[in-house]
């Protein structure tokens, strides 16, 4: 049997809080009662407890009873605190039903019934375990174990869930387990997919009645795909109290040591993206107050088979029935109570099954009006026109009688002024003679009171320039005014709200609050499409509140457009059709469309039917497109505005295969060998050869025949053609056509043009072939021109054979030249050679002139100058070096090179051949004697201090140190062996 509703209060309580909570003195209240046990006898310490605690002010004392009487604390019988102590307990002389009593000054209380068994296990705990596996399943987000009726709960089931479940009950008093059978899961595939709203499949009672400082259990579960989330909260607004704990998969909700505060309606909240669900329940408290001569209504409702009986019982004892007090099953009614009323009522529900109580306090309270804990408001500001309604709640037992007062004037009723049922005073359509101080005056048999405050009417705000609706393009920037007139002694306060949104300033770029004093204007820079919607200036004073709101509509470019299909296609159209998507606010003009093949570079504008796509048109011929060709297609909405992001792109399709249209251009031709026609054409790009098996059809014919020769070229690369034929007269004029096909058929011909056949070798060789040497490896030849007579066709080049004497021709070397003069180097020294020349035109090269020989100079001195000496006279340098003598095949010394390189600033200028470059001007001449065995070389300068440094080597600054002179070798680096530092020093 289950106790839905213990009682239910139908009248208005007025509480009272006349001392602090904690030294408010009332009856006994269970914080814990006996419950069903069963204990096991062969305990450690041989002990049992039976539990039994209850709060109360002045603290309650306790008494037992068993099987219907009083227990005498003797030896197998203690208390401890409330707790009744079992020594040594007894199957036969101890097992029964207990029932604790609490008593104090305000009353008495009987908790419920318990049956106190041995040897057979209680206070379970439900776990479950998944395929054997020696730890218990976790719980979580997902899976659920109810403790109230120990199922296993699984909100989305998953494919690691197949297995078997084993449901496992241990007394946590013994430690004993049992288990259950396996139970098996199994996935069904046709729900998979499924997306399923949450369905709350554990919840608690609608209605639950907690005593006070007791702790209570809410459990809450749903199912659903995907896994609800499961929230609490307060249907009050109230926040949860901080002491409430959730486990973490938030199924459960506990609150400790429950107070009246924490009263209310309590709601478990399952979403997930397909909807949410609600669970909601009443924790009522207990305990009551009530006021003298207040009309006293409790029901008790439980449940159970057969359906229970009702009994009242009062401070323990069975209430006695007066006049005054009806009982009518579970229903209590005590008209006008008294003092006497006052004390411990309990609810007792009955059937052959069993009894459960439920339990509260009643308190008759008797007390003069009192202000203290809510006086008369002391000061209120209302704005001149409006309203103000001044509360008057005093604390008083019975209700007190209220009036008002105006200075010393009783206030009545009237058309403005109204004293209303539960004593508040209203005033409406205030004017400033309203000011002033107001009393209310509240009496009861007890006494009287009273509490005053003052009105002081201020003149209301108005939005005197409100914002006004606006139309603006993305991009542009706008003010929306807001400003004010009122009291000059009200500050107001501005605040403007987006769509229901107040906005912060410190974090949004795009607005900016402008103005000062009565004036908080919005401006919104850089309008994007977002800032679309209602703008509310809401403006605060201590007094008042006004408001006023405006639209802004924010007109771009539209949408993208969507749902694009590609429906029939043919060799050169598409048809498409689409849906609009939004116009922000500016209707779509027009639509184009754009198409992407994988021979163009991105999107390119493409043409339809009709050539311009209203707003209002949803579909268009595309035309125009090349056959065979993959396309992708996309639509572009324009309006007044600009122009919208594209649809996404379609599905790639491709057209129908036809006959070529486009023939090939640039035909030309000529040159080639003796006996070729030479034809070339550029090649039809892939996107136009218009289907598979393309290739090229080659026509030609002598100019002024009739009869064309094809020729049939099977590849879409091909851009060349050579007939060979030793008949074909050198430089004829043919007519020549280049067609196009596929597998489709034959397409168009280019325009025929004339080309020439190849022309004939040169007939001549170049006459008067003259050489001159220059050194020991150069050589110069000239010749004269071959005449035109002597080729058919224009002369290209001319070669120049050249080998030395006793080789073969076919082993020279040649050099190619279009002038009629060639340079000849790298050739060796005192060496005969033979040269010959041939001229060249597009047919190739004609006959070689007869050879002439020429011999090469005898190469220069291989030995350089020994023994250089260095001479330093004041600023004068004198060089000396032994002379160097020619060899046998070697050409006779007639004179030196000195080389001399400059060294500025840490840097090795380039090498100058007798020259002082980047030096300082020499002052005298360069002579070198002739007659001597000994060459000397003189040279003179001014002198200059210097410092400088090189990669190389280092030359440090010391006083001394005036210049140094380097030798170098051809390659620019250091001359090991040559290399000559000299130092001036003064």
């Amino acid at each position: 049997m289950k106790m839905l509703l213990p009682w239910e209060l139908l009248i208005l309580l007025s509480l009272t809080d006349c001392l602090a909570e904690r030294s408010a003195r009332h009856g006994p209240v269970f914080t814990q009662e006996p419950s069903d046990s069963v204990f096991p006898l062969r305990s450690e310490d041989n002990k049992v407890f039976i539990n039994c605690k209850a709060k109360g002010n002045p603290v309650p004392h306790y008494k037992w009873k068993v099987d219907g009487g009083y227990i005498d604390m003797d030896l197998n019988y203690n208390l401890v605190e409330g707790n009744l102590l079992i020594n040594h307990p007894h199957a036969t002389h101890h097992g029964g039903v207990y029932q604790c009593i609490a008593t104090n000054v305000f009353g008495t209380i009987v908790s419920r019934e318990a049956k106190v068994q041995f040897e057979r296990q209680n206070t379970i705990k439900y776990s479950w375990v998944f395929n054997g596996r020696p730890s218990f399943l976790l719980q979580d987000t997902r899976r659920f174990v109810s403790q109230r009726t120990g199922n296993l709960y699984i909100a989305k089931v998953e494919a690691s869930d197949v297995g078997n479940y084993t449901c496992v009950v241990r007394n946590m008093m013994t430690n004993a387990t049992a288990y259950s059978s396996p139970t098996p899961v199994v996935l069904r595939r046709d729900g998979e997919h499924a997306r399923l709203l949450p369905l709350i499949e554990v919840q608690f009672p609608e209605s639950l009645h907690v005593t006070k400082g007791s702790s209570v259990k809410l459990e809450c579960f749903a199912l659903g795909n995907p896994v609800p989330s499961i929230t609490w909260r307060r249907t009050d607004g109230n926040p949860l109290p901080g002491k409430i704990k959730i486990n973490h998969s938030n199924g459960v909700l506990e609150i400790p040591y429950f107070r009246p505060e924490d009263a209310g309606v309590y709601e478990c909240v399952a979403e997930n993206s397909r909807g949410k669900n609600v669970a909601k329940g009443q924790l009522v408290f207990q305990n009551v107050h009530m006021a003298i001569e207040a009309n006293l209504q409790w029901e008790c409702k439980a449940s159970g088979k057969p359906k229970p009986v009702y009994r009242w019982l009062k401070n323990g004892e069975p209430l006695v029935l007066e006049d005054r007090i009806l009982v009518e099953g579970g229903r209590l009614a005590v008209p006008r109570i008294n003092l006497l009323d006052s004390g411990m009522y309990q609810c007792l529900a009955e059937n052959e099954h069993g009894a459960i109580y439920a339990s509260a306090e009643l308190k008759v309270v008797a007390s003069s009006p009192d202000f203290s804990s809510s006086p008369v408001k002391k000061s209120m500001l209302i704005q001149r026109g409006g309203e103000v309604i001044m509360e008057c709640r005093p604390h008083a037992s019975p209700r007190a009688s209220i009036s008002w007062r105006r200075g010393g004037e009783f206030l009545k009723d009237s058309t403005r002024r109204t004293i209303m049922g539960d004593g508040t005073l209203r005033i409406s359509n205030i004017s400033e003679s309203d000011g002033g101080r107001y009393t209310c005056v509240a009496r009861n048999p007890f006494g009287t009171s009273s509490s005053t405050g003052t009105l002081v009417v201020k003149e209301p705000t108005k939005i005197t320039v409100p914002p006004l609706s606006v139309d603006a393009t993305v991009g542009e920037s706008i003010v929306l005014p807001c400003e004010v007139s009122g009291d000059s002694s009200l500050d107001p306060t501005f605040k403007w709200f987006f769509n229901g949104k107040l906005i912060d300033f410190n974090r949004q770029d795009h607005f900016e609050m402008i103005g000062v004093g009565s004036a908080g204007d919005l401006m919104v820079r850089n309008i994007q499409l977002k800032h679309s919607g209602k703008y509310v200036c809401m403006v605060h004073t201590v007094v008042d509140s006004v408001s006023a709101a405006a639209h802004l509509i924010v007109r771009g470019p539209p949408g993208a457009p969507e749902g694009l299909i590609v429906g029939e296609i043919t060799d050169s159209t598409a048809q498409l059709s689409w849906e609009s998507g939004p116009d922000h606010h500016s209707p779509v003009t027009t639509y184009s469309i754009q198409a992407r093949t994988p021979f163009s570079i991105g999107w390119q504008a493409v043409r339809t039917v009709p050539d311009s796509v209203p707003g209002q048109m949803f579909h268009a011929t595309v035309i125009d497109l090349n056959p065979w060709v993959d396309y992708e297609f996309r639509v572009v909405a324009s309006n007044n505005v600009g122009v919208g992001e594209p649809s996404m792109q379609s599905k790639q399709i491709r057209t129908k295969a036809a006959v070529p249209e486009v023939a090939p251009s640039n035909v030309s031709g000529g040159g080639g060998r003796r006996g070729e026609l030479v034809i070339q054409w550029e090649p039809i790009p892939e996107e136009l050869q218009s289907g598979e098996e393309f290739g090229y059809v080659v026509a030609f014919r002598p100019l002024g025949t009739s009869t064309w020769k094809q020729t049939v070229l099977a590849s879409p690369d091909a851009s060349r053609y050579t007939f060979r034929n030793d008949s074909v007269p050198p430089l004829s004029q043919f007519e020549v056509k280049v067609g196009v096909y596929n597998n489709k058929g034959e397409g168009p011909s280019s325009h025929v043009v004339v080309v020439y056949s190849a022309e004939e070798e040169p007939s001549e060789p170049p006459s008067r072939v003259w050489t001159r040497t220059l050194s020991a490896s150069e050589i110069e030849v000239y010749w004269e021109p071959i005449t035109q007579t002597a080729s058919s066709w224009k002369i290209i080049g001319y070669e120049v054979l050249c080998w030395e004497e006793g080789m073969q021709e076919s082993d020279a070397e040649m050099v190619r030249v279009t002038d009629t003069a060639a340079l000849l180097s790298g050739l060796k020294g005192s060496t005969v050679y033979l040269i010959s020349v041939r001229a060249q035109n597009s047919a190739g090269a004609g006959p070689s002139s007869p050879a002439v020989n020429v011999t090469t100079k005898k190469p220069p001195p291989s030995q350089p100058p020994g023994n250089i000496e260095w001479n330093l006279t004041n600023s004068k340098i004198f060089l000396s070096w032994e002379h160097v003598k020619a060899m046998g095949n070697e050409s006779e010394v007639t004179g030196y090179k000195v080389s001399v390189v400059s060294v500025i600033a840490g840097s090795l200028k380039t090498r100058k051949q007798m020259q002082f470059v980047g030096l300082p001007q020499h002052s005298g001449p360069i002579r070198i004697p002739k007659m001597s065995s000994k060459r000397e070389l003189f040279l003179s300068f001014t002198i200059h201090r210097m410092n400088f440094w090189h990669n190389r080597f280092k030359v440090s600054r010391v006083p001394s140190t005036k210049f140094c002179l380097i030798t170098m070798n051809p390659t620019g680096t250091m001359c090991l062996l040559k290399s000559v530092f000299v130092f001036f020093r003064s």
